[in-house]
């Protein structure tokens, strides 16, 4: 089996899993996984696709240019802008970006502040953060409807230590040295945004 054939099974693994979380609504949502350095290819998901459903069509490889490398009818994802640059700017293999209600409603509350920041949670762990008050730092930037004013800022915020990055009232993208990995940091963030905001509601409850 070819490296581009053994990633795109990878990859539809994975849209298979955050589907049947029903993270994907209205088509939303793009995945990616480099099949290659250099050059930069990449296969990333193909626009305005069911994302519940598994189809030899899912998915486009694109070059380091967002072009796909083969002729096709298919049109890589709006935002395959913002993959390329994760991929050239740090060690991922895979990047994920999802809408969810929590992860857009955690961008909103906290927007202003451009970032959230949890601690004192057990799925911190998942970032390899083992110490007691370790703390996770979430950056927070705005939902630019110009693609490459988005990834400008987008990739600003890159750097040690952040694995994910809220656009506000969008979703998140989050990316990791496998796909594995990327997976296993975006089901760390949905839960500790989940559990903020049920938290936060319970409080105010109880003040009431």
């Amino acid at each position: 089996m070819s490296k581009s054939n053994e990633c795109w099974n990878e990859l539809a693994d994975v849209k298979d899993e955050l589907a049947a979380r029903d993270w994907f609504p209205g088509t939303s949502g793009n995945l990616s996984i480099k099949v290659q350095s250099d050059p930069l290819q990449f296969l990333v998901t193909a626009s305005g696709k069911d994302k519940r459903k598994r189809t030899a069509e899912d998915f486009v490889l694109v070059d380091e240019n967002c072009v796909p490398v083969e002729e096709t009818l298919l049109r890589p994802s709006a935002e395959t802008l913002i993959h390329k640059e994760i991929y050239q700017r740090t060690d991922a293999s895979c990047c994920l970006h999802v809408h969810t209600v929590d992860n857009n409603v955690i961008s909103e509350l906290y927007g202003d502040e451009k970032r959230v920041v949890f601690t004192g949670q057990e799925l911190i762990k998942a970032f390899g953060l083992w110490d007691e008050d370790a703390e996770i730092m979430v950056p927070i930037v705005e939902n630019h409807a110009d693609i490459p004013t988005l990834t400008e800022e987008l990739t600003a915020n890159l750097g040690e230590g952040v694995h994910g990055i809220l656009i506000r009232n969008h979703g998140i993208t989050v990316w990791g040295k496998s796909a594995f990995e990327a997976k296993k940091f975006l089901e760390a963030f949905e839960f500790l945004f989940s559990y903020h905001l049920k938290i936060k509601s319970y409080k105010s409850l109880s003040l009431s």
